[in-house]
Formats: structure tokens, sequence, C-alpha cells
């Protein structure tokens, strides 16, 4: 008989195999509920937990009156999460958000095709009742963030001074650039939970950190006035065919920048199309070497040697021999008697190096760092360059005479424009200023410290330089076309050879004038520069009548009235 074997062993194998298995199946799932149930928890936490950041309110940026020229406005940014837009949707998506944002609907399409992103932006700065409308479409995966975007409401005005931001919100230039911290605020955080299909859990846990909004920075500049100074030189650059200019002014008293303008300027809506040279401030940034308007240096130091008086008569030729150099006037004449105040009035190069030749070489350096030459201002402006101011040790013969009036040192516009403001303050130099104060946590304004005060010359000295400028705008000066009437007007001009690294060489000019008035009590400076212009290039030409047109807008817009005094007569030549 055929017999079958035993079925308890094949069953108590079985049930061996089982009892592995089962027990292997235990310990799994006594390790992950026990003892790596934590560890687990907080994975699934961390995938679920989403983090977001909440931007700041970046702070304005307002003329003295507070008027905006910078400021933030609430925006969306429209994003998609390809992962959960339905396949069956896609190109109604597509098509949708293309017409509504007006980007390419082959551009969004790209983007959905990704579905292992779970964040793709299609737009910034759109506005928020626009984005309301595109979230009523109710698609899934498309999403709208709060956001802010810059906004430049004068486009142009003040742009070198403003400056722009990039598109992560921080500053780049300007006044952006050197007050980011102050605008930007702290930006905030906020942490949710989602699910697998980019929903958020409701009743889960949430953090929230607010974000502190930035404070406020107001300028100096008056908005009016900024704009006057634009309006000037962009139409002297264009009529004289320049390469470029740049206007500043300034309130006597305090030192505080009431414009400061350039030709091009920078669109501040577009910056990104501005040539690189066109972003800076040519202002603070651009330097050159600044001709006649340095004489009143020259004649600061002679005068506070003692060796020389306003009423000094000097027999001057139209030319003069400096080591290996024959130095000219600008224009050809016989010698003639001309008073120390008739030299400076009239310009004469030759005179102001004879008058030079009385005090050291020291004695000259010195006066010109005390003015600030050779080093920043201090007002404290991106990109501001300190010029070129040689040691006195090292100047050749030829350089001594020719630093005397102005050629041989490099300056920046808002240097020169420190000197008359310190020549016009009684021979004081406050540091110039162009932020008045910022805002605090509570929106209170806070002024800016003030300024440093430096006594550079006596106030006589300066007194005698005011007059011997009043006659340079006088019918015998070079600056005729800088006056105004009903006011005294002391100026200076200035016609220097403009060194070009493109030519390599002297090619071109720079055409200067800067002045102040009242002179007999005065409240306010201007400078106008106007670089290599091809029609015209003296500064009593091409620069004085910048001058006359933006001072005359800033003195009717200050109420400052004419002056009350004449005058008075001035000696220019003696006769022998």
């Amino acid at each position: 008989m055929l017999r079958l074997s035993d079925p308890s062993r094949r069953l108590n194998a079985g049930l061996v195999a089982m009892a592995f298995v089962l027990s292997l199946l235990a310990g799994r799932l006594v390790q992950l509920q026990g003892l790596d149930s934590k560890v687990l928890q907080a994975k699934a936490a961390d995938r679920r937990e989403q983090s977001e950041k909440l931007p700041a309110r970046r702070g304005s940026i307002t003329d003295i009156a507070g008027h905006e020229l910078a400021v933030t406005v609430e925006a969306r940014e429209i994003y998609l999460d390809p992962k959960v837009v339905e396949p069956a949707k896609r190109d109604l998506v597509a098509t949708t958000l293309a017409t509504e944002l007006n980007r390419s609907k082959e551009e969004i399409a790209a983007k959905l095709a990704k579905t292992t992103s779970r964040y793709a932006v299609v737009a910034r700065d759109v506005d928020p009742l626009h984005a309301k409308k595109i979230m009523s479409f109710g698609f899934r995966g498309v999403g709208a963030k709060r956001t802010y975007y810059r906004e430049y409401p004068g486009g142009r005005l003040a742009g070198g001074i403003v400056g722009f931001v990039g598109v992560d919100g921080y500053g780049l230039a300007g006044m952006e650039s050197a007050y980011n911290k102050v605008l930007a605020g702290r930006d905030g955080e906020q942490s949710f939970e989602m699910g697998g299909e980019g929903q958020r859990i409701p009743m889960t846990r949430s953090t929230r950190q607010e974000p502190v909004p930035g404070r406020d920075v107001r300028l100096t500049i008056d908005r009016d006035i900024q704009w006057a100074a634009q309006e000037a030189i962009a139409e002297q650059v264009k009529a004289s065919r320049a390469r470029s200019g740049s206007v500043i002014v300034i309130d006597v008293p305090t030192g505080r920048i009431v414009a400061m303008a350039n030709a091009p300027e920078v669109d501040l809506t577009h910056w990104q199309d501005s040539p690189p040279e066109d972003r800076r401030n040519r202002a603070v940034s651009e330097v050159f070497e600044p001709g006649s308007t340095n004489k009143v240096i020259t004649a600061a130091a002679a005068i506070e040697s003692g060796t020389v008086r306003s009423d000094t008569v000097f027999r001057v030729p139209d030319s003069i021999q400096c080591a290996d150099r024959r130095l000219k006037d600008a224009h050809p004449h016989p010698p003639e008697s001309l008073t120390f105040a008739g030299i400076i009035a009239e310009s004469s190069n030759v005179g102001t190096i004879m008058a030079a030749e009385r005090i050291s070489s020291q004695r000259l350096y010195d006066m010109f760092r005390a003015f600030g030459f050779g080093a920043r201002s201090g007002v404290g402006i991106p990109g501001e360059e300190a010029g070129l101011l040689p040691g006195w040790q090292g100047w050749s013969g030829s350089q001594r005479c020719t630093i005397a009036y102005g050629q041989g040192i490099s300056v920046t516009a808002l240097q020169i424009a420190s000197v008359y403001q310190t020549i016009a303050n009684g021979g004081v130099r406050v540091t110039p200023t162009i932020v008045a104060g910022t805002t605090d946590g509570h929106g209170r304004f806070v002024p800016a410290p003030a300024p440093k005060r430096t006594r550079v010359i006596n106030e006589r000295t300066a007194r005698e330089i005011s007059l011997m400028l009043e006659a340079a705008v006088g019918h015998d000066g070079t600056g005729t076309e800088a006056a105004i009437p009903g006011y005294r007007v002391a100026g200076k001009t200035g016609t220097a050879m403009r060194y070009d690294q493109e030519c390599g060489g002297y090619c071109g000019y720079t055409a200067t004038f800067v002045g102040f008035t009242p002179a007999d009590k005065p409240r306010l400076m201007a400078l106008a520069v106007i670089q290599d212009p091809k029609k015209g290039h003296y500064g009593g030409t091409v620069a004085a009548p910048v001058f006359r047109n933006v001072m005359t807008f800033a003195l009717k817009t200050r109420k400052i009235p004419p002056t009350g005094t004449k005058t008075p007569d001035v000696v220019l030549r003696a006769h022998r």
C-alpha cells in the first residue's frame, strides 16, 4: 500500500517560517512605533512644513518738504506649483495666464511641464486687483504672494542722488545703497503644514514672525530747484553738444545740498537701459582739472600770508617762463598793470602765477588741503572720488605754476562747490550734507547730526575774495553772463583743458562757472560744469548762463529778496 508522508512536519516548518516573518514584522513595528517614532514624526513634519518669507516694506526717500522721490508699492507675485496643476487644464492655465499677464504662452507651458518643481514664478510686481482677478479663476496650482516693488514718481528726478534697487530689493546705487539698512527694514517669516496636493492643512501648527518696516530717509534737496537744475544743465549740454554736465546748489550757512543734477541723468524707472557711466552721480564721481575756479585758493593763500592784498599791483605780461615751459594767458595782450583783484576778475593765468611766486609751495599745498582738495568731502554719497592733489615736495618747476591756476590737479564738482561755500560763509567750511534725517521705528523724524564746521581762512580774507569775485561778474570781468538783475552776484569762470583717457591726452575743455548770491549776505551758491562742449568752450559763455538760470529760479523759490546794497567799487587796473 502507498503510504503518505507525515503532514505534521510540513506544518511545523510552515509555522516556524511564519513565526520568523511575523517576528521580523513585529520587530520593525516596534522600531517604527516605539524606538524611531519621534524621529519619523519629525521627518514627516519637516516634509509637511513649509516656510515663507514675509517681505518688509521698504522706507521712502523724500525731498526736504516730504515729497516722495522713491516709494514702495504693494504688489503680488504670481507663481505656479506645476505638480498640482491638473493635466487636463494645463493648456487653459497657460492660455489664461499668458493673456492676463502679457506673457508668452509657450514660456508658461514650459514652466508647467516641469512637474518636479513646486514653485515657478510667472510674474512679479502685479497689481493686487489684477492678481485678485487671476485668482478668481480658481485654478489649482496657481498662487499669488504679497510682495513690494520700488517706484520712482519723478523718473529721472534726482536719479544720481536717489539711486535704485535690484530685483531682490537691495539698494545698488545712490542713497538706496548708502542707506540700505535703514530703508530695508527686516523681513519676517511664517511656517505652516502643507498636504501632498499643495493645500494648507487646517488646525496644524504654524508660526509667524512679523516683518519690521524700513524707515524713511529725508534728503536736503528741494524737488523744484532740483527739477530746474536738471532742465538747465540738460538743455545746455544739448545746445553746446557737450559730453556731460553737472549742477550743484548749496545753502551757504548750513552746507545743505539743495540740488545736485547731472546730464545725462539716469531714469530710475528703467535704470537697466542706461549705460553704466550714466548711472553714477557725476557731481561726486567725475574728476577734472578745475582751471581758473581754482584761483581763489591761490588768492586765499597769498592774502593770508600777508604778501599780497587785493589792491597790490602787478605788471602782467601775456606769458611767463616757468622752468622749461612758457605759460600764457587765454588771450594775448600787452603788459598791463593789474591789481590782484583785477587778476582774479580777468582770470589772468600769468598774474596768478606772479602772486603764487610770493608764497611757498607748502603754504599753497596746505591751503588746498584746508579747502578739502585731495580728500572726500564727507557727504556720504556712494562713488565719491577724492580727486588728485600731488604732494608739494614732488612738484616740478612748471607744475608749481600750473597748479596755481588750476591745471595739474583733479577735483570733483562737489569739491569746487565746497570751496565757494566756504568763501561765501565768511571762511568757515561746513561739511556738505545731503541727508536731513531719518524716521525712527515710530515714524517720528530724527534730524541728522549737525555737520562739522571748520574755519579755513579768516573773515577779512573771505570778504576780500568775495569782492574780487563780484568784480569778475561785473562789466570788466569774465563772468558777465552770470549777472542776475537786482542781486549782487560773486563768481568765477573756469576754462580748463580736459584730460581724456580715450585720446590719451588733453582733448577738449571743461567749462565751469561757480558763484554765490546775494554777495553782501550769501544765501545760496551754485556751480555749473560742462564737460567737453563742442559749441563754445569758455566758462563765461557756456557755464555761466546755466548758473544764472538755476540761481534765478532758486532765488524765487526760496523767496530771497533782491540785494539792498550796491557793489563797492573795486580797482582792477592801475595806471603808471
